[in-house]
């Protein structure tokens, strides 16, 4: 387990360090806000967004996509409070049938996705009993989750969406 390891190094050691890391066999726990080194030594990232820890299968690009994206949302709430005639709580400006379906989807994503974390959880602990020469099972299973944690994200987009009206 290594915490913020690049802190106070200068090139040189950072360098030998980068080297020692990415041909070590065994598993490393990295906590890090230096994204070249977390690139550069890891193979799979892992963030905390909205409280949670989700798996970035697209690496720091993709945290920095989901931070956008979570902050465009923050801003146009912020916007939709500030516009004129609008208060913190006046709520959405939806119909009644309408709100009601909003909130049924919102709920119903909601149950998909826990679902989807328990099958991608279950899945990739499933691989450590996996027969590990089994290359072509082991790149089935990894095209399994691929598809459910893009599943994931699709299903997470629309969650934001719709969490947006309801605000």
């Amino acid at each position: 387990m290594l915490g913020e390891p690049t802190n106070d190094l200068d090139t040189d050691m950072l360098a030998a360090l980068e080297d020692v890391l990415d041909s070590w066999p065994g598993t490393l726990l990295v906590v890090s806000h230096d994204r070249y080194f977390l690139e550069r030594v890891t193979d799979q990232q892992y963030a905390i967004l909205a409280g949670h820890l989700r798996h970035l299968p697209g690496g720091v690009d993709e945290y920095l996509r989901l931070r956008a994206m979570e902050e465009r949302a923050a801003e146009s709430r912020g916007a939709a409070l500030s516009a004129p005639g609008s208060t913190a709580d006046s709520g959405p400006a939806l119909t009644g049938a309408e709100l009601r379906a909003v909130q049924k989807e919102f709920a119903s994503i909601e149950r998909r996705l826990e679902k989807l974390q328990r099958q991608i959880d279950g899945a990739r602990a499933a691989l450590v009993d996996h027969d590990q020469s089994d290359y072509v099972g082991l790149g089935a299973e990894m095209k399994r989750i691929g598809a459910l944690e893009a599943e994931q994200q699709q299903l997470e987009s629309r969650w934001y969406e719709l969490g947006e009206l309801l605000e």
